[in-house]
């Protein structure tokens, strides 16, 4: 169980991360997300179908982070990288570009990460991805992030990963994105 101060959480042992149904869930999951990320009704519509197909791949997983009352505040999910999903499509001429295609191969990708709002900045976004990678048989983890310097790429960095390619187009994405690896076991400082 976690123990957080401040604004998020009322009590200390008020969230606990654990395995998720997310397909039982995504509703749940995807109104955290809304939140987090500032997603419209259509965006979220088209995201429920994305990640009920992505929990059919082989070795997809999810945790969430819940109150003790069962309130999803946050949630992880991911899976082995495989180079014939959309995102390995669109990420690899840009990884190598930089030298730095390998990173596609034996590696876990966190495919979502999103707290509450009222919930980040207490650990529950550490403890989600840093739960999740520990079960990874990878020896790597890879990501991508808005490419702004944000909360989330400084806590993306504290874990030990690294911007492997920058200004990363994704089709119908209004920002630019950043690739972003690690080695694992992720760093828990």
């Amino acid at each position: 169980m976690l123990r957080f101060p401040g604004q998020g959480p009322r009590n200390p042992g008020d969230v606990v991360v654990g395995p998720l149904d997310l397909a039982a869930r995504v509703d749940e999951a995807l109104a955290v997300q809304a939140l987090a990320f500032g997603l419209g009704a259509d965006e979220v519509a088209v995201r429920r179908q994305i990640v009920l197909r992505h929990l059919a791949y082989p070795g997809a997983r999810a945790l969430g982070a819940t109150t003790v009352g069962g309130r999803l505040v946050g949630f992880v999910y991911g899976m082995p990288n495989d180079r014939t999903h959309w995102w390995s499509t669109v990420v690899e001429p840009y990884l190598r570009a930089q030298g730095r295609d390998a990173w596609l191969d034996h590696s876990f990708v966190i495919t979502e990460l999103h707290v509450h709002p009222h919930y980040q900045n207490h650990g529950v976004g550490r403890s989600l991805i840093t739960d999740i990678t520990d079960s990874a048989t990878e020896p790597r983890s890879i990501l991508s992030a808005i490419d702004t310097d944000s909360p989330a790429r400084g806590l993306y960095r504290s874990l030990g990963y690294e911007d492997l390619a920058r200004q990363v187009l994704f089709p119908s994405a209004p920002k630019p994105y950043a690739v972003m690896g690690a080695p694992l076991p992720l760093r828990r400082h």
